[in-house]
Parts: structure tokens; sequence; C-alpha cells
């Protein structure tokens, strides 16, 4: 840029002074005639939309397209996107904080494009936009909000979750103009809506509708300020009117003598108003103070947070309140620190020595002089006065013996960063008050969005923030437009990847699957280091067990879990059991899930399918030990036996599962014709109750039945009859056994006062005859338990005659030197 006077441009309104910069010339092609289009531009010098006009009527150009567009520019006219627009008459057009593009038809359908690149988002603002159509729209940072043609008003406080809702409902009458204010300047947090009805304003938010009791409207325009406090009213007299949004005080009003309605009421910043005729603009101040700039052609006002961008087929401009730090340096007249310590490098550079007197004038107020200097270099577009601001601090600060350099390091990095996106081919002219809003972060998204990758990488590094996103940002358009081959668009992504860190490939795959190239996805998939990225990716691509064999990798059983509840769902079970019969970890997961939950039908399909007989048997004998009654627990023995038919391997456990059948079959014989119940006894302890019961035929039949030797027998029938003190039937034993049978209980008494010690002996050698013998006494069955080594009978004996007495003293005495050595 050429040195020129840093107030050129400067106009004075009232007491304070607007500037327009020029920004950049020769924007849009001279056959497009601005004046038919709607034009929209997003916050913080974004992008410039533009669509026909449809109330105007259009001369007919062979050459030219006669299908509707959406056309995405910069400001400086380079075309970024152009969009075909299918969905009929559009209503409404804006742009959110963060550079999404909203198109509103008549029908109520929003598409909401991000990244600026035409992919969109799509919803409707409902049945009842749908029924009485969308007469206007107007848009905030996060939101927007519909009115209708019957006047209701339809409100979406979020695009990433549109959830459309009704404000409260207006009174009737033709609405001349509205405007509103974001919720966050409401007291309500919800956004509130003005209303030019008749001769008033009425305020509509979410619960109530209030008339303001306005007497000099009806107003062609209405506008609130950037920071919500303030509403400018253009009524139909000419006249325009600022007042405090809550409608308490009116704080000016500017007659502009105009039988022409104008074009655009915007806020400049929130201390002036720009009024825009065709081509025409006035910049309004307090008490009438006014700037006027005209134009050769019809001129477009984008507003923004601190100025307002002027729009033609030749120019754009930037109109702005002359920053506070700009006015102090370069304010014709001005002897402030900060002016002197300009002029005092100026000298320098003329190697004057008035250089030195400057700087000893201002000695006392140089660090102030100085941080001024920094701040005015900031919000400066001309890079010579950059420069020469920076310089006169960086003289201002050597001066000084002490002085923080921060925001003087921090301020270059910012200049140099800025004039990087202003450039006209990048065409990104924020200002330093927008930059500060938009941030860093915000930036290089942008940046991101207009697919100027190399400059975003250069300003991320340059910043010393992450460049992973930008990485993966290319990456993701690389797979979704690049002509070649799969193999060669793999190896051309991973290998400029390669060492970059927090790369995710699975976005980046996903955008290939997403465009259709399903190899290509699993390709780079196989790049991704995290598994709990690769497999939801993988399953939404049909790649089951791909992911199933990537969620084993990983070692993460919950991830595993995961893909195998994902497969059970969406195939049939055969099929899942295909799949996990190859990978025991796997299986092993699915069994012991189903162990846990008791979901025995699954784990009856698994071991079939698995041809695991023997524990497909023992699920049915579980079963069968769970049943209420013999008859279907004998069935589900019945199926374990048949599973188990087949194999020779399994013969004992079929001849178990036989007996385990006919014993259910006896004891229901039992149930039925005794009253006591058999039910769940096994074969020895139900001859036991047989015989204690008294029925010894029935039990001879069981012993029969399942071959229980002499032994056992007799020792269960003794023990039976020892609990039912059958003495009688005992000698009986005692005199047919060819068996010594010596017998004590611990205590229980024998009618003849006797104990019995209950030990089996072999006959000893020469012994024909039967002998049994009786004890007597306490002591001597203790003998005989100490002859036998019969520690348990011992014990009992001791403990049931006590070891403070004689008899048991004499007890511990005998079994001493055998039992405790």
């Amino acid at each position: 840029m050429e040195a020129t006077n840093p107030t050129a441009g400067w106009e004075k309104v009232g007491d304070r002074f607007y500037r327009k910069t020029q920004l950049y010339t020769a924007v849009f092609d001279q056959d497009l005639d601005l004046d038919n289009y709607i034009v929209a531009g997003a916050p913080y010098g974004g992008a410039v939309a533009i669509c026909r006009d449809e109330t105007r009527i259009v001369t007919y150009r062979p050459n030219q397209s006669a299908k509707p567009s959406i056309d995405i520019y910069s400001c400086a006219g380079k075309l970024l996107k152009s969009i075909a627009w299918d969905k009929g008459s559009v209503k409404g057009l804006g742009w959110s904080e963060d550079e999404k593009l909203l198109v509103v038809s008549y029908d109520g359908t929003v598409r909401c494009y991000y990244g600026l690149q035409g992919d969109f988002i799509q919803f409707s603002l409902g049945r009842e936009a749908e029924d009485f159509g969308v007469h206007s729209c107007k848009f905030y940072d996060h939101g927007m909000v519909a009115l209708l043609t019957n006047n209701t008003l339809v409100s979406v406080s979020s695009y990433d979750e549109p959830r459309p809702k009704l404000l409260a409902t207006p009174p009737e009458g033709e609405i001349h103009s509205w405007a509103i204010i974001s919720p966050s300047f409401t007291l309500s947090r919800s956004v509130e809506v003005l209303l030019s009805i008749g001769k008033t304003i009425y305020v509509v938010d979410a619960a109530d509708c209030e008339d303001r009791f306005l007497d000099i409207g009806p107003f062609t325009h209405l506008s609130a300020s950037p920071n919500g406090k303030f509403a400018a009213l253009y009524a139909a007299d000419g006249k325009a009117h600022v007042i405090t949004s809550d409608f308490q005080d009116r704080l000016s009003e500017y007659d502009s003598r105009s039988q022409i309605t104008p074009k655009y009421l915007q806020w400049c910043g929130n201390d002036a108003v720009v009024i825009a005729w065709e081509d025409e603009v006035n910049v309004v101040g307090p008490k009438s103070a006014v700037a006027t700039f005209v134009y050769e052609g019809r001129v477009h006002v984008i507003a923004d947070h601190d100025g307002v961008r002027l729009l033609t087929n030749d120019v754009c401009d930037f109109v702005q309140k002359v920053p506070d730090v700009t006015d102090e340096v370069f304010r014709y007249g001005t002897e402030s620190p900060a002016s002197v310590l300009l002029d005092a490098v100026e000298q320098l550079e003329n190697q004057s020595p008035k250089a030195d007197d400057n700087i000893q004038l201002i000695r006392s107020n140089l660090v102030e002089a100085v941080d001024t200097c920094v701040a005015a270099a900031g919000h400066e577009f001309n890079v010579h006065w950059q420069k020469q601001l920076l310089k006169a601090a960086s003289f201002g600060k050597s001066v000084l013996d002490i002085y923080n350099s921060d925001d003087f390091v921090d301020m270059c990095e910012t200049l140099r960063v800025l004039n990087a996106v202003r450039y006209y081919e990048i065409g990104l002219p924020l200002s330093y008050e927008q930059y500060q809003r938009l941030t860093p972060e915000g930036l290089i998204q942008r940046l991101i969005n207009r697919h100027e990758y190399l400059l975003a990488i250069k300003v991320a590094g340059y910043l010393h923030l992450p460049t992973d996103r930008i990485y993966v940002h290319w990456a993701s358009a690389k797979v979704r437009t690049g002509a070649e081959d799969d193999s060669t668009i793999c190896r051309v992504v991973v290998e400029k990847l390669a060492g970059k860190p927090g790369i995710s490939f699975e976005t980046i795959a996903r955008a290939a699957y997403d465009e259709g190239r399903g190899r290509l996805a699993t390709e780079l998939l196989n790049h991704e280091p995290r598994a709990g990225r690769q497999v939801p990716l993988l399953l939404s691509m049909e790649e089951d067990e791909i992911a199933l064999d990537k969620a084993i990798e990983s070692g993460d059983s919950d991830l595993v879990f995961f893909v195998l509840l994902q497969l059970k769902k969406k195939l049939a079970l055969a099929s899942f059991f295909r799949v996990i019969n190859s990978r025991p970890a796997a299986t092993a997961l699915v069994e012991s899930s189903a162990m846990l939950e008791g979901d025995n039908a699954l784990l009856k399909d698994l071991y079939y399918q698995d041809d695991r007989r023997v524990d497909g048997a023992a699920i049915f004998i579980r079963e069968s030990l769970k049943q209420p009654d013999a008859r279907t627990s004998g069935d589900k023995l019945a199926l374990a036996a048949k599973l188990l038919s087949d194999s020779k391997e399994n013969n004992f456990e079929l001849i178990a599962l036989k007996e385990a059948a006919t014993l259910l079959r006896m004891q229901e014989a039992l149930d039925r014709d005794l009253t006591d119940s058999f039910k769940g006894l096994s074969v020895n302890e139900t001859l036991y109750k047989l015989i204690h019961l008294g029925y010894s035929n029935k039990a001879k039949k069981i012993q029969s039945e399942f071959k229980v030797p002499e032994k056992v027998a007799w020792w269960i029938r003794l023990r039976a009859l020892v609990a039912r003190r059958d003495w009688k039937d005992i000698e009986e034993i005692a005199k047919s056994r060819k068996t010594i049978l010596q017998l004590d209980t611990a205590g229980r008494q024998h009618p003849s006062g006797s104990c019995l010690y209950p030990q089996v002996h072999q006959p000893r050698a020469g012994c024909g005859h039967h002998h049994v013998r009786e004890v007597r006494h306490a002591h001597q069955a203790a003998e005989e338990a100490v002859k036998a080594k019969d520690a348990d009978a011992w014990m009992r004996l001791l403990e049931a005659a006590g070891k403070t007495t004689a008899e048991g003293r004499e007890i511990e005495r005998l079994g001493m030197q055998v039992f405790k050595k």
C-alpha cells in the first residue's frame, strides 16, 4: 500500500471521526449487476453470498445460465462456490457466526451449508411454515427467526440441533418491517423480535407480545445495535430515530429529507447508524451529525461488529469509527505522547537531532506512548503505517530501561497473520477487533474451509497452534475429489501425514466411504492406531469380520462386546455363530456373557453350532434340576441323552443320564404312593428315607434297580435303623450277617444301657460264627474307638462325656497316646 496520509478517508461525525478504508477494487465482473441480487455477508470479514432477486425484472442474456444458483464469493470477488438451488423461491439468506450459510425457501425448508463447499444439512420450520409460507427471515450468531405470511414467528435457536418453536402470537395487521435482538443480549435469554405494526412497535419473545406505545410509525426499517442496547427506526416520513432497546429513552432523531425509501438501515458499530440508498451512504451519529459517501453504482451494506462493509461491483470498503488509539496518534493537531513518539522515529529516519528532543519531551509518558503505538498498529490496514507505528514503539522501548515486550511481539505476529489473510487472493479483510472475536483457531478454520491449506499450516505454525485438523481436512478433500486410483491416493495421503501427531485416519476414511470409495476407506483405516475409532466405521461399512478382528487385536473386551452386540442384532444367528466360531476370544466372551445373563437358549445354539455336545447336555441337566415336576425334568434329561447318543466317547454319561431318568420316574411313583416327597434325592438318600419310613420292600426294589453294593446297602440300612431306634432289626442284622459289627452312636443309648459303635470290620480268618460286642459304658466305647483308630468317634464320645468329668478325663487319657502324637 502507498504511504498515503493516515487520516485520508476520515470524516467527522459530531465529535468523533469515522474512516472509510478501501479493502479491494474490481471486485465483481461488470456483467454481474448487483442491483438484481440479494446480498448477504458473513461476519468477521467473511464470505459473501448472492442470489437472484426474484422481485426484479432481469434482462435476458443468452450466455447466462437460466438455472437458479447461490454463489459464494470472498470479499475480494473470488468465486468460492456456486450452489445449484432447486427449492423454489428464496425467502431468507444469511450467515451464522461460524460462517454457515442459511438458505430458506418459501415452504419453510432450511438448508444449512457448512464448509463453503456445498455440503449441507436440511430441516423444516414446521407444519405452519408449510401451510402458510415464509415471508422473510432474520439471522443472528447461532440462530434465526422466520416471519410467516400469517404473521406467525418461528424461532430456531441452534443449527446443530434445529428445533423450530413458535414465538408469542403478534396482533393482526400489516408488518411494515421487523428486526431481532440476539438472546445473548436479552433478559429473558430468548430471542426478541421488534415488529412495526401501525404507528407503534411490538416486542415479541417466547412468552409475550408487548406494545411499546410509539406514535411516530409506521417504520420501513428497524435495526438493533450489535450489543443489543439500542434500536434504530426509520419512519415513513424520512426520519430516523435511535432509542434504547428497552424503549425507555429516545436518544436522537435525524431527518433525511428523502422521499425515497432507503435500501438499508444498519448499525456501524454501536455508535452510529448507516442509512444507504441506491448509491449514497449516510453515517449518522448523535445529534443528527452525518457523514456522506457516494458511489457510482448500487451499494450493498454488510454489517459487522465494529463497522460495515460497503460492496459494489467496483470496490469493497470498510467503514468504522476511528479507534481511540488511532485517533490519539494521527488526529491533526494532536500532541499526545504517542504522536510525538511517531514524529521522533520519522526524525530519526531523517537523521535529525530533534528525535532525541522529542524523546526527552515525553520521557515521563514514554511507556504509555509505546503501548499506544503498538495498539494503533493493530488497527491499521495500511502496511506502511503499521511499520511506522511499530518502529516508533521499538524506538521508544529501546530508550526505556525496563519494558515488557510481550504485547509488542504479539502484535507483530498478529499483523503478519492479518496482512496474509487480507491479501486479495485470500480475501479475509479482518479488522483487529474482528480477529480478536474470531480467534486464531476460528481464522484457521476459515482458511481450511477455503482450502487454503498451505497458508493455514503456516499460520498455525507461526502461532504455535496444532495442525492435525488442517492435514485431516486436506486428506478428506483429497479422497473425495482425487482422480487417481485408490491405492495411489492412499499412498499419497499416508506419506504426507506420516509422523504428524494427532491425525485421525478414521475421519479421512469416513470421508472416503461417504464418497462411495469403500476399498480406499478400508485401506486408510489400517493406518488408524486407535481401534475404538476404526471399529464403528468398519461396522457401518459392513466390514463386520474386520471390525471384530480389530476389536480383538485391541485387547479391549468392552470394544469386542460392542461389536458382538452389533453383529448379533443384524446377522442371522447361524451367520453370527459362523463369524465367532473361528475366533476363540469372541466365542468365550459370548459364552461367559450368556452364562452371566442365564441365556440358555443362546448357549444351546452356540454349543450346537460348535458341536460341543457335552456342554450342551450340561445345560439340559441344569435345567432339569430346576424343573417343578419329575415329568419335565425327565424330558430335559432325555434331550441331554439325545445330544450324547451319537458318540461312543460319552458312554459313561449316557448310563448316568439313563439312571437319573429312571430314578426320577421311580421317585415320581413314590411321591404318588407315599405321603412324603422324594424329589431331588440321590439313590442312597432315597434308600435311606424308604428304610427310615419302614418301606423295606420298596427300598430293595431301588437297590436292585440301581445295583447298589451289599456293603453300601447294609450300611445305609443300619444308619436308617439306628436313626429310627429299631434295635430289634439291628440285632437281627447282627445275627444274620457274616460281618462283625461294632456299633457306637456316640451317646445314643440302647434300651439296655449300652452304646452302639458303628464300625464294619471284615470277618477274621477262621471265624465262622457271628460276633457282636455290646459296649456297656462310654469308656469301653472309647476303648473300641481307639483300637479301631476312629478319631472322629473318639472325639464325639469325649465331647458327649465332657472333658471336665471323670469319665471324660478317662476317655481323653485313652486317646492321648494314639490321637495326639
